[in-house]
């Protein structure tokens, strides 16, 4: 009996030892394809380099000089002082946003020879709301700016700039730090309306909302906070809308200059809307008003 027993259990013992490592080279084929998929989804960044990248200490220097419009610039940490004296001149005097950050951050933005600065050109030109704001009141017409406060997912942003072009803002305005990038991932995902409808970036978002505010528009922001559900507020005047990040929300120095303050209603367990469907929302009931 004991004869007959043993080899079964042998048997049953490669059993086990066959599946576990068909399952491991199961696995091991998948990360392999993975990282094959990986590889070649980036090899145009890492290997051939992306069209809308700059890098170099003398080739960043002279784009800006050109004027390419730079959306981001990255700078390594403990740069040599004069070089970063220069740079913080020109970033300064073109209003360009930078960032501070580690060595191996720019090794894994460029293989190439980076030198310590890598920059971003954006894929737009941008506006300056200061004299887009004139135009639209000399061609008769009811302003309608959309202002984005601390909006970081180019997707979402992408998104956003649909859904205004389709309601018919005049321009959206953002801060020069803390946005989306607005690249050719932001343009895809907007259908192309980053083509049509004008950004104004602001080194300053306060400063520009002041402008708004004094040139006669009437600032609303959208927030949990606010009383007024946003269906029952009159957006038939000059306008700007404030929507906010879904994390934060709108900033409370924004809040602080605001006319009026509205909400969405919300019935479920979820506390907010993807910020996306929430502008959507809110600007769609504009276009209802200022259309009956």
């Amino acid at each position: 009996m004991l004869k007959m027993v043993f080899p079964n259990l042998i048997l049953h013992f490669f059993d086990k030892i066959v599946i576990i490592l068909y399952l491991l080279f199961n696995k091991f084929i998948q990360s392999i394809c993975r990282i094959i998929q990986y590889l070649c989804k980036n090899f145009k960044r890492y290997i051939l380099g992306k069209d809308n990248i700059i890098y170099g200490f003398q080739p960043v220097i002279e784009a800006i000089k050109s004027g390419k419009v730079i959306d981001r610039l990255f700078v390594q940490k403990n740069l040599h002082p004069h070089k970063d004296q220069i740079v913080r001149q020109i970033t300064k005097l073109h209003e360009i946003p930078l960032q501070y950050v580690p060595k191996e951050k720019l090794n894994r933005l460029t293989m190439h020879n980076h030198q310590g600065l890598v920059a971003f050109i954006s894929a737009i030109e941008y506006t300056d709301i200061e004299v887009l704001l004139p135009g639209v009141f000399e061609k008769g017409e009811t302003p309608f700016i959309l202002i984005l406060d601390s909006i970081t997912d180019v997707r979402n942003f992408g998104a956003i700039a649909r859904t205004a072009e389709c309601a018919g803002v005049d321009a959206i305005l953002i801060a020069s730090k803390g946005a989306a990038q607005v690249n050719e991932v932001a343009v895809k995902t907007s259908s192309g309306a980053l083509n049509r409808i004008p950004v104004c970036r602001n080194h300053n978002l306060k400063d520009a909302i002041t402008f708004l505010k004094q040139s006669g528009l009437k600032i609303v922001a959208a927030t949990e906070k606010a009383d007024t559900l946003y269906y029952m507020q009159d957006y038939k005047t000059p306008l700007a809308i404030i929507m906010g990040s879904e994390e934060r929300g709108v900033s409370g120095e924004y809040l602080k200059l605001c006319d009026e303050t509205v909400k969405i209603p919300l019935n479920g367990e979820i506390e907010s809307l993807n910020v996306s469907v929430a502008t959507g929302i809110v600007l769609f009931e504009v276009v209802k008003q200022r259309v009956v």
